[in-house]
């Protein structure tokens, strides 16, 4: 198995070597294995959620450090799921509170994974904060709008589309238009209206890139 290294990631990993060591980024990149170790699906999902996160960061105008670090998230935010049981992780039907109560770990595990490696600290508080909704019901912190640092606005973002877009077991995947359409209705309650704008804009570029092309 070899593990999934979009350019995106590649690109991430290989960039300023003065803030991310070398011994670092084969961290890194050993992180990303694992996931596809344990389960196929998580390691296209986040490299797919992690090309995502490259495009709103660009719509939005983030920095070039600010979109490596969200993109590196992105691309290990399901880390956290190694800790995660086999019988509940890749459990094909609806989750007990029990077993549910398990997968609302994952997130801090993935930011105990991350909080000391050089360079990925601000990382491991985004994937830390991935499930938080911009109305406080998310977890595990319950933040509220800008409360939530805005790589894991992102990252939610886009793990939602991609999981909304991708067939699973229990139910069929959505066309990007359905799925989009989800993203804008849950807008301010779960999602970041700005980001899923951002989204959006870059959902119809490509699109329109596509057409042309």
């Amino acid at each position: 198995f070899e593990p999934i290294l979009t350019p995106a990631i590649q690109y991430t990993l290989d960039q300023s070597p003065g803030r991310i060591t070398q011994q670092t980024s084969d961290m890194a990149r050993s992180l990303i294995s694992l996931i596809g170790f344990r389960d196929q699906y998580t390691s296209s999902h986040s490299a797919r959620v992690a090309n995502y996160v490259r495009a709103i960061a660009t719509q939005l105008g983030l920095s070039d450090e600010e979109t490596e670090t969200a993109v590196f998230a992105a691309s290990v935010h399901d880390i956290g799921k190694i800790g995660v049981p086999d019988h509940i992780l890749l459990k094909p039907g609806k989750l007990s509170e029990e077993e549910f109560a398990w997968i609302q770990k994952y997130p801090e595990w993935g930011w105990m994974s991350l909080r000391h490696l050089d360079g990925f600290q601000q990382a491991a508080l985004l994937v830390l904060h991935q499930h938080e909704r911009v109305d406080g019901s998310g977890y595990p912190n319950k933040l509220t709008g800008e409360e939530i640092p805005l790589g894991s606005r992102m990252i939610t973002v886009a793990d939602s589309f991609d999981a909304l877009t991708t067939d699973r077991p229990y139910r069929r995947a959505l066309s990007h238009a359905e799925a989009l359409g989800e993203l804008i209705r849950c807008s301010g309650s779960q999602f970041d209206p700005e980001v899923v704008n951002a989204f959006r804009v870059s959902l119809e570029r490509q699109t329109a890139g596509n057409e042309l092309s």
